[in-house]
């Protein structure tokens, strides 16, 4: 029997979609419920998997634009299975893993999965649970094959005098990449934003002296009793919507001719992505716990990663953070995301010099960029928005109201 597969809706409105990789070779034996293809949308990546178990043959290639609900592969369901020969491994065999054992991390690779709130462990761990695809078999044969032609080309050159040597360039070779349904859609909508509304963006600092006390004296309390780090993103988050709260209008959007309020905060958090840039949506962050943000934020930002973001997961946010920090970014003007009317740039933080009560102290700053769609929010509404939270981040127990140990409190311990 032949079955069909059909590109899915990924949701209304969408009519074309791209198919974006194979995860099988034509004419291979798929499993029912294994995924064989992934798709891009205007809005996420989406998975298709195998509705039976068969011989797939491929229809469409990869790269390729097409209508949702087109056949991209038949499925033979009267496929045989291949053989499988089964060996006995002995202990001396399989490789021991020591738990010195650690991933080959950069400098940057390491500082980001610590703004990040990962643990190296938790990469190791990822690694082991990941479901390779053929792309990364391919990028591993790539490296691979340049390692080994590096090491002979060592080899070769040992004897020679030592000359400057570039990693790249030395030709005029030009190469060109299809646009993703994501990065085209990401490019109209960012245009469209500069030229459809009037945005500004006010600028602030914050000294994370405070917060990195908390951090320090907590972490281990508070890890062990939510089983996640405490990050900086979850007191942003917090202090963002006690500042809403106070300033609607940075909360609000426009629709027609009419200024939509929102009695609660559905808190954006960008996430970049080897397929760009995505935007999960907390709901009802004002109602979190600092605990609540922190794991929402880690589901959320693997779901982004791994390819697993639904649509509904993105849908409806109020106002959006950004934290180009994790990547060294020192001053930057974010750029909304519509519908909304502000978004919250985040920094990398900076030990300056600063005055403290008439004296120069070292403390670590971090710089604040509030972009905001002044046909919305006035001047004096974003600066004083963007001034609350610097003084919410900068005394942290004003987040919360009462109890004779408010911090702890905050941080539900």
């Amino acid at each position: 029997m032949i079955i069909e597969v059909k590109v899915p809706s990924p949701g209304e409105s969408i009519s074309e979609v791209q198919l974006a990789n194979w995860l099988v070779e034509d004419g291979s034996y798929v499993e029912k419920d294994q995924e064989i293809a992934e798709i891009d949308s205007d809005k996420a990546t989406l998975s298709v998997s195998a509705a039976e178990s068969g011989t797939i043959r491929i229809l469409v290639g990869k790269g390729e634009t097409i209508e949702v609900g087109s056949v991209v592969a038949k499925i033979e369901t009267d496929g045989k299975a291949p053989s499988v020969k089964a060996s006995k491994e002995t202990p001396s065999q399989t490789p021991s893993q020591t738990p010195s054992q650690r991933p080959h991390l950069s400098p940057l690779a390491k500082k980001l999965l610590e703004a990040s709130n990962f643990s190296e462990q938790e990469f190791m761990e990822f690694i082991r649970n990941y479901r390779f695809s053929q792309s990364d078999v391919k990028f591993f044969l790539d490296e691979k094959d340049k390692s080994v032609s590096s090491h002979h080309l060592n080899v070769l050159q040992s004897s020679r005098p030592p000359v400057l040597q570039s990693s790249w360039g030395g030709n005029r070779d030009t190469e060109r990449k299809k646009m993703s349904t994501l990065r085209l859609k990401l490019a109209e909508r960012l245009v469209s934003v500069k030229n459809e509304t009037a945005m500004l963006t006010t600028f602030n600092e914050v000294n994370m002296t405070p917060i990195m006390k908390i951090r320090q004296q907590y972490k281990d309390a508070f890890k062990e009793k939510h089983g996640i780090s405490l990050g900086f993103m979850s007191f942003f988050t917090k202090a963002v919507t006690e500042a809403l709260q106070q300033f609607p209008q940075v909360n609000a959007q426009i629709d027609g001719d009419e200024i939509v309020f929102h009695n609660y905060a559905d808190i954006g958090v960008a996430v970049s992505t080897p397929k760009g840039l995505m935007v999960p949506v907390l709901r009802n962050a004002e109602q979190m716990t600092l605990a609540d943000i922190e794991l929402k934020i880690k589901e959320l930002a693997t779901k982004a990663r791994d390819n697993k973001i639904s649509l509904d997961d993105m849908k409806g946010g109020t106002f959006t953070i950004t934290n180009g920090g994790v990547f060294g970014s020192m001053l930057s003007t974010p750029i909304l995301n519509p519908p909304q009317s502000a978004i919250l740039g985040m920094h990398n933080i900076v030990e300056r010099p600063v005055a403290i009560n008439g004296q120069v102290e070292i403390h670590p700053i971090m710089y604040l960029a509030l972009s905001y769609d002044h046909r919305v929010i006035d001047g004096r509404e974003s600066v004083s928005f963007l001034v609350k939270v610097k003084e919410m981040l900068e005394n942290p127990v004003k987040m919360m109201y009462g109890g004779s140990d408010p911090v702890s409190r905050l941080l539900g311990l």
